[in-house]
Formats: structure tokens, C-alpha cells, sequence
């Protein structure tokens, strides 16, 4: 029998992207339409996360993705993932203190970039993130390298997201601002481009970007899914 896959949600329009992917997708692997392997959500309020990651409280977020952890466990959940790359700055705090086994975003899109012969990575994502060494580590480990855009950049990636993506809300100036950071990722050498908040594959995809893009939402609910049906 597959796995139940608890999902810790942070950003809504993340989650539910995370959420159906795995539903929709599953019946393909499995062979059955319509069918996926049991799936539970616990979500915290998205202000709680922000209000921690903006006093540099790393041990606060731990303690709100333990708490989902603990409570999907309680619902039976086997595997769990987090369709927020952001607060995976947390996750090595996390690990020790779980109930259950995680699958780590970065990791997965790092496995990815390197199957696919990448080596220069641009990475999109909140001013949390792209700050942090999330994605630097795991593109490390796999012999990439991470090249983050410049500060004015990085600025109006986290408005864009924050104000805007998070909220379901695409304007095409922003799309188009977008597809320009990755314009100047490519000049700079990237031959991909990770899009490391799980909310920018609502607008960036391999059909607008000027660079292959590592959708960072989909290649995790799709981990999610091999892991799980490997098991039934």
C-alpha cells in the first residue's frame, strides 16, 4: 500500500500546487485514473512563519513545522514534505525532532539539475531564501553551483512574490520582470534556473524563461509520489 503523504503547508497558493500535482498525477503512475495515495495538510497561518523568518527565528519556524508534523502524524501521515523552500532554513533543526521522515525540497531539485547534466544553477525565491545557503548547500553536494541574482534584484523577486504571488495574484509587468532576472541569470553563465518559491511555477515555465527551469513545487510532489507508491 502507498504512503500517506502529509504536506506542511506554509503559502497557500504553494500547497495547494503541491497538493494537486500529487493528486493529479498519481493515476498516471499508478495505472488507475483518478487514483493517488492517501494525502493530509496541516497549514499554520503564513503571517506566523513571516513574523519568525523577520526576527531571524529559525528555532520559531521548527517549532510551527513540528507542529504540523506532529499533527499530521496523528492523522496518519507516513512521509512528509514542505512545499516552501524559504523555510527550509529550519529543516536541519527540524529532522532531529520529527515523527516522520522528510523529503528536503532542495535536494530534490538538486537531483534533478544534476540528472539533467546543469552545472550553474540561477536561484529564484523570497529574500529569506535566496539570502540563505538552502540552495548553495544542495547544489553543492551535488557538484552545481548557485548564482543568486543581484540586490536590487532580489528585492523586487521577494515583492513580487510576497505582495503579489502568495496572494494569487500574476500581473504580466511582474511576469516580464521576472523573465528578465532570468535573461541576466543566463548572461551570467547559468544554464538553468531554479525556481526556488513554490508559487513562481504560476507563472514561469520552460515555454517564457530564457533558461530551463527547475520547477521546485512539482519535482517535489512528484519525489512525494515515487517515494510513496514504493512502498505499496
Amino acid at each position: 500500500m502507498a504512503l500517506h503523504i502529509g504536506v506542511v503547508g506554509c503559502s497557500a497558493e504553494g500547497a495547494a500546487l503541491c497538493y494537486r500535482t500529487i493528486c493529479t498525477e498519481a493515476g498516471a503512475l499508478l495505472g488507475v485514473p483518478h487514483a493517488h495515495p492517501e494525502v493530509s495538510m496541516h497549514t499554520h497561518s503564513l503571517a506566523a512563519y513571516v513574523d519568525c523568518l523577520d526576527r531571524g527565528d529559525l528555532e520559531g519556524v521548527a517549532q510551527l513545522m513540528l507542529s504540523s508534523a506532529g499533527k499530521l502524524a496523528a492523522a496518519g501521515a507516513q512521509l512528509l514534505v514542505c512545499p516552501d523552500n524559504t523555510i527550509h532554513q529550519a529543516m536541519h533543526l527540524v529532522l532531529p525532532r520529527s515523527p516522520l521522515p522528510w523529503l528536503h525540497i532542495a535536494q530534490v531539485v538538486a537531483d534533478e539539475a544534476a540528472s539533467r547534466g546543469f552545472r550553474r544553477v540561477g536561484v529564484l525565491g523570497t529574500r529569506w531564501l535566496v539570502d540563505s545557503e538552502v540552495y548553495p548547500q544542495a547544489l553543492s553536494a551535488a557538484g552545481l553551483e548557485a548564482v543568486k541574482p543581484d540586490a536590487p534584484e532580489r528585492a523586487e523577486l521577494g515583492r513580487i512574490i510576497m505582495d503579489e504571488l502568495v496572494r494569487g495574484v500574476t500581473l504580466p509587468a511582474s511576469t516580464a520582470a521576472l523573465q528578465r532576472m532570468i535573461e541576466g541569470l543566463k548572461a551570467r553563465g547559468c544554464d538553468a534556473v531554479a525556481l526556488g518559491c513554490t508559487e513562481l511555477p504560476l507563472v514561469l515555465h520552460d515555454g517564457n524563461s530564457a533558461l530551463p527551469t527547475l520547477d521546485s513545487t512539482r519535482l517535489l510532489a512528484r519525489a512525494a509520489l515515487r517515494r510513496a507508491m514504493a512502498a505499496a
